[in-house]
């Protein structure tokens, strides 16, 4: 079934929206979610919870592109849920990518709705500009919380290169935020 006809069903209040939505991403949000906690009953459970996001914001949002709409959901979810997590339970590819992270995005809290949508539209606009398959390497690292061997396997790359590859895309991304006026 084509998004536009599940998106329909959801406005429809059809518990068929949920099936549908289940048999065409329920592998990939499950994948998302275990990349992050790397446990399948858990990523499981979060996948359930996204749901009913999705029923929960369809009406009155209606998404560009299902599949993003759903993953958005299923991945704050799933960080929700690693916050939560002790940190003994933590995976050490969440960690890593986390402290990884942390050099590269302000803390936009506490701070006006612009400041926000500055920075999503520099993140946008530095994505666009990268090759793709820079792009790709840096999404999977960062969106999807993939570990670097699972990239390089995915890429046909060395571990080396990915590690090089996202060193340098991350001082690439630092300083395309400088220039956008956008500080650390």
């Amino acid at each position: 079934m084509d998004d536009k006809k599940i998106i329909e069903l959801y406005f429809a209040r059809s518990e068929d929206a949920i099936t549908e939505t289940d048999k065409k991403y329920g592998a990939y949000c499950v994948s998302i979610a275990r990349s992050i906690l790397s446990s399948q009953e858990d990523a499981e459970e979060c996948v359930n919870d996204a749901y009913l996001g999705v029923w929960n914001s369809i009406p009155p949002a209606f998404p560009r592109v299902l599949s993003a709409f759903v993953g958005r959901i299923v991945r704050n979810i799933a960080l929700n849920r690693l916050a939560m997590l002790s940190a003994s339970k933590r995976t050490r590819t969440a960690e890593v990518v986390y402290e990884e992270a942390e050099e590269l995005i302000p803390d936009t809290s506490g701070e006006d709705a612009s400041a926000e949508i500055a920075l999503r539209d520099a993140i946008n606009g530095f994505l666009a500009s990268l090759p793709k398959r820079t792009r790709i390497v840096f999404m999977r690292r960062y969106w999807y919380f993939c570990s670097v061997s699972e990239i390089a396997e995915g890429m046909g790359m060395t571990e080396a290169n990915v590690k090089v590859l996202l060193l340098r895309t991350r001082k690439k991304f630092k300083a395309y935020l400088e220039k956008e006026g956008i500080t650390l």
